[in-house]
């Protein structure tokens, strides 16, 4: 399955200055100024730079934009993602720039119904993201991401737009989960 690599290279090629990351579910922030000539290992970018846009590549992880009128984010928040908080290490940054007004969009994802995992994984996760708490269409133990993301912004205060499109039961979406291996679809955001 997967995608077809001269699409991919045509469908980046058509956002113009767009700085993609290399994305390894873990917690680092970069921010740029510029354009970069790779793509850095990373799971959150920001910038304050209105001629770059900046893209966040999922299969059923939240593509999350951090929207105001001195920053913006693409971050990509999986399971280790927001268990390590990258959406907030983000935030926070985003303020240290002088963001103030923030707004966020969460896009299509895998829902809490679809989302199985082991009890164990389960437990972890909830231990510190309680709204994560789901329980899937089988009735075994699974974590809702968006649910737990949407708590940890309404706490700093963010105002939200959640996508209620599940990339495992919308065949118009890649889902890792559903189709391995799968292509990646893109959040793209700009100042």
């Amino acid at each position: 399955m997967g995608d077809d690599p001269s699409a991919v290279t045509a469908n980046r090629a058509s956002l113009g200055k767009t700085q993609f990351m290399n994305q390894v579910h873990g917690d680092v922030v970069v921010v740029i100024d510029h354009l970069l000539d790779y793509e850095p290992r990373c799971d959150a970018l920001i910038t304050t730079n209105k001629d770059v846009s900046l893209a966040v590549m999922v299969a059923d992880c939240i593509p999350l934009l951090l929207i105001s009128d001195k920053a913006v984010a693409a971050v990509h928040v999986g399971r280790a993602g927001l268990v390590n908080k990258v959406a907030l290490k983000a935030l926070h940054q985003m303020r240290e720039l002088g963001a103030i007004d923030i707004h966020a969009v969460l896009g299509p994802s895998i829902c809490g119904r679809c989302y199985e995992v082991p009890l164990e994984l389960q437990q972890e996760v909830v231990a510190v993201h309680p709204r994560a708490l789901s329980t899937t269409y089988k009735g075994t133990p699974g974590l809702d991401l968006s649910a737990g993301l949407i708590a940890d912004l309404a706490a700093e205060g963010i105002s939200y737009d959640a996508s209620v499109i599940c990339t495992i039961e919308e065949p118009l979406y890649f889902s890792h989960r559903r189709d391995n291996p799968t292509g990646r679809f893109a959040g793209v955001v700009s100042l």
